[in-house]
């Protein structure tokens, strides 16, 4: 069978998330149309009878001069460099820029790239062709795959592109594993998710949460308790709201998710906290669980 790892990388906001939630049929990475929702490298995992692919989610090349996006964007380098292909994913609806071009560029080596062209079912279809070109005119680009994850166009295409490049060789995990990040971590990510649809600006970007308790009681219910760590005081106030309305409003939001992604009912409990500036805090980076992978 064909089995192997691919590495999905691009800028911040390319909808490379929303693309591996679609192609493994589960939710495995949170999404935002904000940047740096995703922080950690995080397998999707799709097996059928003929092949295993491996997906490797990554956070987006974003400009950002804190400690934590360092790691982020080592991470997402050294992942591109540990796989049997890489997938570089293009936002179609901003149109190829430069700075697309310049990227994609760099992220090309001996590993076979190919770059999947999203959005595409949100952008006017004369200016396709146009792209193409000028995606095409990178050295080293093996194919390209216009898609839209919404409207799941052309993700069978992909899929295709991706399985004539991988090795013939056995599974690299069992066939029921569809990720690699546990429950715990997943109910953290969705609340962080929901702060980031939810609370607007620069607040979100300094949020982190951390799990007290996350306990499957005898009943078939989840008792779940939740750190919201921020970075200032004023940003506290905002994320708890006028008489706890806005705190509120994420928890419920988020407990609904949970519940769905469980499948069983949730009992929340969330907390706000203050740790000053700790995305430049290597001590508070590495206790929030935000490792430097490119040491690995």
């Amino acid at each position: 069978m064909k089995s192997g790892t691919v590495a999905v990388v691009g800028r911040a906001n390319a909808g490379k998330s929303t693309l591996i939630n679609v192609i493994v049929g589960e939710k495995v990475a949170i999404v935002s149309p904000k940047p740096q929702t995703t922080r950690d490298r995080i397998l999707g995992i799709l097996t059928t009878d003929n092949y295993q692919i491996v997906f490797e989610d990554t956070p987006g090349f974003y400009r950002s001069k804190t400690e934590l996006n360092k790691k982020m964007q080592k991470t997402a380098r050294k992942t591109a460099k540990d796989v049997d292909v890489v997938l570089f994913v293009l936002d179609g609806h901003e149109g190829v820029k430069d700075e697309d071009l310049q990227l994609l560029s760099s992220v090309v080596s001996d590993v076979p790239v190919i770059v999947a062209m999203s959005k595409t079912d949100i952008m006017p279809k004369e200016n396709i062709p146009e792209n193409l070109v000028k995606i095409a005119s990178v050295e080293g680009v093996a194919e390209i795959v216009p898609v839209s994850a919404r409207k799941n166009r052309n993700i069978r295409e992909l899929i295709d592109a991706v399985l004539s490049y991988l090795p013939t060789q056995n599974k690299i995990f069992e066939e029921d594993i569809i990720s690699d990040k546990s429950s715990k971590f997943m109910v953290a990510e969705i609340l962080r998710e929901k702060i980031l649809l939810k609370v607007d600006k620069e607040i979100p970007h300094g949020v982190a949460v951390l799990v007290n308790l996350f306990e499957l009681k005898p009943s078939g219910t989840y008792e779940i308790s939740l750190d919201i760590v921020c970075e200032k005081q004023n940003h506290k106030a905002i994320i708890i709201g006028k008489q706890g309305a806005m705190i509120k409003e994420i928890s419920a939001f988020a407990r609904q998710d949970m519940e769905k992604f469980l499948g069983a009912k949730v009992f929340l409990t969330t907390y706000v906290k203050v740790k000053e500036n700790w995305r430049d805090k290597e001590a508070l980076i590495t206790e929030f669980g935000y490792t430097d992978e490119s040491k690995a």
